[in-house]
């Protein structure tokens, strides 16, 4: 019995052995691909050794014609999301290759840079603005966009406000009525509601211009094909009650979609435009089923500052190589060039944020396996997660050709 019980319990000791083998994490990591390569290669050439964000000139342009294929095969329209682009060489590329002059904007701020551009631009808000800032633009005859610019309105209350503020200022105002189609972020939730608003627009001279229902939560949902089903719904019942009020559908923007959805309009729709942006660069956080043939055509590059061949704990240096044996993806230490960005590292693969240290906007550490032998100069790469609240950081935007930093394209003054 106790040469069974002994055998028993090396057979537990050895299981165990077993278990903590099979849950260390893998080791992972290698250096530069040669897609990489190249392209630190022509940013070191340009002299570009410092945080920048890179646009693949071949990829964009890969991007937009796949996007144009869909919108063309639907005969929807596409009006050009701004904010997710927020460089003006960018969004004339985007605008020059969709064959469109439609913008949504979604601050004061960006449609007062944007209408200088595109004197002849169609504009559209995304989002509701306070009166104030209506009143700021209305009252600049330099950059007052005048009818080519349908104020988006949410509620009762903001259409009274922006009526009056045109009122007073003899000015005609058309507007868009933003209608929740399942998002539930506001706007006029049913029927009744927005029957009562478009009523209310009339009776105070105020211009109905269309609707814009944005439905980005129908591929995060459980049952997808639903949700679709549902948002679409919604968007007819609304184009029902313009017509009971005697609007022509016809004549009017019916705003949907955005990057995540706008296939699924492209395949059948009751809206008669669609709305993209982040798609023609794809951030990571637009890797969906619909969008697989789209390519990331953006990315941030920054140089490592300092490299640790075997990078300890702070105040418990001690257990540094118990730490590195257990994940070897610990082991280097890399300290790049800023950090703390709304992204994620590419390349050289395997590297990962600090779990131990947490962020940094100043030296971020990033850690690797031995497989992973950057040094000082060297760069990182990362994928931004989103473009619009990242790609006005770092200064001009770098584009490379597939060979070279072919320009540097300025991005728009920052504003929120």
């Amino acid at each position: 019995m106790k040469r069974r019980t002994v055998l028993i319990g090396g057979g537990a000791l050895a299981l165990a052995g077993v278990g903590t083998m099979l849950a260390r994490p893998k080791e992972l990591g290698a250096m530069h691909d040669p897609y990489f390569n190249g392209l630190a290669a022509a940013l070191k050439r340009a002299g570009l050794n410092r945080p920048m964000l890179v646009i693949d000139q071949a990829r964009l342009t890969a991007n937009i014609a796949a996007v144009r294929k869909n919108v063309d095969t639907a005969k929807l329209p596409l009006r050009v999301v701004a904010k997710s682009l927020p460089s003006p060489l960018l969004l004339d590329a985007i605008l020059r290759g969709m064959g469109t002059q439609r913008l949504m904007v979604f601050s004061a701020e960006m449609l007062h840079q944007l209408v200088p551009l595109h004197p002849q631009a169609d504009y559209l808000g995304g989002k509701p603005l306070p009166v104030s800032e209506f009143i700021r633009i209305s009252s600049d005859a330099a950059i007052d966009p005048g009818p080519r610019m349908q104020w988006l309105i949410d509620t009762p209350q903001r259409l009274r406000e922006y009526a009056e503020a045109a009122k007073a200022r003899e000015i005609t105002l058309r507007v868009s009525l933003e209608i929740d189609v399942g998002l539930h972020r506001g706007g006029f939730a049913d029927p009744q509601a927005l029957g009562e608003a478009v009523t209310a627009a009339k009776a105070a001279g105020v211009q109905i211009a269309g609707l814009m229902g944005y439905d980005p939560h129908v591929p995060k949902m459980p049952s997808p094909d639903n949700a679709w089903t549902d948002a679409q719904t919604a968007y007819a019942k609304a184009i029902e009650v313009l017509k009971g009020e005697g609007l022509d559908p016809a004549t009017l923007t019916l705003n949907g979609a955005g990057s995540p959805t706008f296939r699924r309009h492209c395949a059948g729709t009751v809206v008669n435009e669609v709305s993209v942006g982040s798609a023609f660069v794809k951030p990571g956080d637009f890797d969906y089923e619909d969008l697989v043939d789209l390519l990331p055509a953006a990315f941030i590059a920054t140089p490592v500052i300092k490299a640790s061949a075997d990078q300890p704990l702070p105040g418990v240096e001690a257990l540094s190589g118990a730490m590195h044996w257990w994940d070897r993806n610990t082991t280097r230490g890399f300290f790049i060039h800023g950090g703390h960005w709304l992204a994620k590292p590419v390349s050289p693969q395997g590297l990962e944020y600090s779990k131990l240290f947490g962020r940094s906007s100043n030296q971020e550490l990033l850690t690797g396996s031995n497989r992973i032998t950057l040094k000082p100069d060297d760069t990182v790469f990362l994928r931004p997660d989103q473009s619009e609240a990242l790609f006005l950081q770092f200064g001009d935007i770098a584009l490379y050709d597939g060979r070279e930093i072919a320009d540097l394209w300025p991005t728009l003054p920052v504003s929120a």
